[in-house]
């Protein structure tokens, strides 16, 4: 399922928030905890780093992963976590009222 507009940089910053991960990580990070219902598309990925790190949520360094290449390792800081915790309750409130009006019954009059 693709993502709902709005959703991947939170996504991102809650992977992010347990380590500091390269891009394919967070990619399968996120697909393996949605069960494979969340498809993150490599372009898309990027662009959201990319505006996380002009935005200061995210900073990243050059490292060598277990396979030995380079790769850009992405961590939080502190006004990304800050912004995180804020976003994630906003989507959890919009997400609970969307459940609530679609599981919804219709009630006698």
């Amino acid at each position: 399922m693709a993502l709902l507009k709005g959703t991947l940089d939170v996504l991102v910053l809650k992977t992010l928030s347990w380590t500091p991960m390269h891009a394919f990580e967070i990619t399968s990070w996120i697909e393996e905890k949605s069960s494979g219902r969340l498809v993150v598309e490599d372009a898309a990925l990027l662009q959201a780093l990319h505006r996380m790190e002009g935005r200061k949520l995210v900073a990243a360094e050059w490292g060598v992963t277990k396979n030995g290449r380079r790769a850009r390792y992405y961590r939080l800081t502190t006004t990304g976590r800050s912004y995180f915790r804020a976003e994630s309750e906003r989507l959890v409130d919009h997400f609970d009222a969307l459940t609530s009006v679609l599981s919804a019954r219709k009630t006698a009059s």
